[in-house]
């Protein structure tokens, strides 16, 4: 709990540096984006803008997400790891009938109630199944973008039906659900960036007491790699080199960076700039194999190994105590919320909805002031074979609804065998215990010389066995140290324990079509 003396404190600074001590916060996420794969971390894609808000600013050399797309934005939006939100069991499908719980407090909601307007644009993807898990019931004034994880980037369409849509709360409480048909053929990165701007300059004309929070999501670089010819000759005729499939994920990020530079200019225009954070982040790393680089880490996208796990991320903005560095402390996408929280000036106290634990620290001095937020320890996630073998106890039957006509109903298709494990980051020490999935520890990576990898029923490559990597010295987990440092093994195994009695059971199901609109909607009315 923050002291009087530091709530008063950090009322004079904002106020010596603005004209009201709430900041206005602009939160963009890209998507799939390796960690090499911007101009400040060596890379030829030309990201300019980018370059500049992070070199004038704050990068996040340890800023941890989540190795796939939901689990990270549902830790972000509620401030709580996946053990306590269900996604700890990964992505959320078009089909799931589940998402991000009812009960949890979201981001939005929390500044909203501290008087932010809030708006969402983009990518949401943690649950759909009921209007109520939409953004502008989660507590967004409005919201412009994609219930699903992806789309087709001129067509807006996920396996054939349109996801683009417009979305905001009537005075009576009433959901407009408005699919924006008009907007095929425009390319969505761009039309993320218009809205965004637009917000920008509607909220200009606002009262300057009401600060602003604005989520940014983009789709880009995420498959499919959609982008028009003459943008792929216009950003990248100097990595001619590279093959077709580099170059359009290099143009589509160069897009996103042009679309950045329109919203920095037009926070100036509007003359919110000295009073706004911006925080960038990709949700995990870039695929591998793929089209991106998370050098020097091993790995990407799905996968617990650094490559995966470790966010391309930097804070920029005139409220910073200390710019132009690299902050080296550990931080984890949980800690955004807390961290928020904090500037917002929340009394938790005096809510009525009730806060859940949260798993967040405030790292606003760590990263302001380049000191530690007093976070040692990052839970990647885990599964126990106890919470796995729970969606098998029972099969869930079909209801009677022509919407979802021969639906299929089933648990988790989780195998308890190969499906559990529990990975930890203690310091610089990280921990990864039980049978998994090994991601990118194939044959042409040095360390599978040293494993003895077997073959699951699905064919996948497993590994029963416990390993720990010493970051510090060994960044690309190269070297198990495990059996030479027992006693770090032996306390964080003891974590474990005291993780499992936090993990939230998902009891979903699936359906099996969207309906029979044209357009993926919610299909219940209510949360089961």
């Amino acid at each position: 709990m923050l002291s009087a003396g530091c709530v008063i404190f950090f009322g004079l600074f904002l106020a010596s540096k603005c004209d009201h001590s709430k900041p206005n916060i602009v939160f963009i996420v890209s998507d799939d984006q390796g960690f090499q794969d911007a101009g400040f971390r060596g890379s030829k894609i030309l990201t300019p803008n980018i370059d500049k808000l992070a070199k004038n600013g704050v990068i996040l050399d340890r800023h941890y997400v989540m190795p796939q797309c939901s689990p990270t934005r549902a830790s972000l939006i509620s401030g709580r790891y996946p053990i306590r939100t269900g996604f700890w069991k990964g992505n959320l499908k078009p089909t799931g009938e589940w998402g991000l719980n009812l009960n949890e407090t979201t981001i939005p909601e929390m500044l909203k109630r501290n008087g932010y307007a809030t708006h969402a644009v983009g990518k949401w993807h943690v649950g759909f199944y009921t209007y109520d898990h939409t953004p502008a019931k989660r507590g967004f004034d409005t919201f412009l973008g994609c219930y699903n994880g992806m789309q087709g980037y001129f067509k807006h369409n996920l396996k054939g039906l349109r996801d683009m849509r417009e979305d905001y709360v009537v005075e009576n409480g009433t959901l407009v659900d408005k699919i924006r048909w008009d907007l095929q053929g425009q390319y969505s990165t761009n039309v993320y960036t218009d809205r965004a701007v637009e917000i920008i300059e509607e909220h200009s004309n606002l009262s300057k007491e009401k600060p602003l929070f604005l989520y940014l999501a983009y789709t880009a670089p995420h498959i499919p790699f959609d982008v028009k010819r003459e943008d792929i000759e216009r950003l990248t005729s100097h990595m001619n080199s590279s093959s077709i499939k580099v170059r359009r994920y290099s143009a589509m990020i160069s897009i996103m960076d042009e679309g950045i530079g329109r919203i920095v200019k037009a926070l100036r225009k509007a003359r919110l700039r000295k009073n706004t954070i911006i925080v960038f982040m990709s949700d995990n790393g870039a695929s591998d194999p793929g089209p991106g680089s998370n050098y020097p880490y091993r790995s990407g996208k799905k996968s617990f190994l650094e490559g995966g796990v470790r966010s391309l991320s930097f804070v920029n903005s005139p409220l910073l105590e200390v710019t132009g560095y690299t902050n080296k402390h550990l931080h984890h996408v949980v800690d955004w919320f807390t961290t928020f929280q904090y500037l917002a000036g929340d009394q938790t106290h005096q809510v009525k909805k009730p806060q859940l634990p949260l798993d967040g620290y405030n790292i606003w001095s760590s990263i302001s002031r380049n000191i530690s937020s007093g976070r040692q320890e990052v839970l990647l996630n885990m599964r126990e074979s106890d919470h796995v073998k729970a969606f098998n106890i029972e099969t869930i039957p079909a209801p009677e609804d022509s919407l979802i006509e021969n639906a299929e109903y089933q648990p988790s298709r989780l195998d308890a065998k190969n499906d559990e494990f529990f990975v930890l980051i203690w310091n610089n020490w990280k921990l990864l215990t039980g049978s998994y999935v090994v991601q990118g520890w194939g044959p042409k990576y040095p360390l599978a010389q040293s494993l003895s990898l077997s073959t699951d029923d699905l064919g996948r490559n497993v590994e029963n066995t416990t390993m720990l990597f010493n970051l510090e010295s060994d960044p690309r987990e190269e070297r198990n140290v495990a059996s030479s440092n027992m006693d770090v093994v032996q306390r964080m195994l003891r974590r474990q324990s005291e993780y499992k009695a936090n993990m939230t059971l998902i009891y979903h199901r699936y359906k099996s079509s969207a309906g029979k609109t044209g357009v993926w909607r919610p299909w219940r009315e209510h949360e089961h």
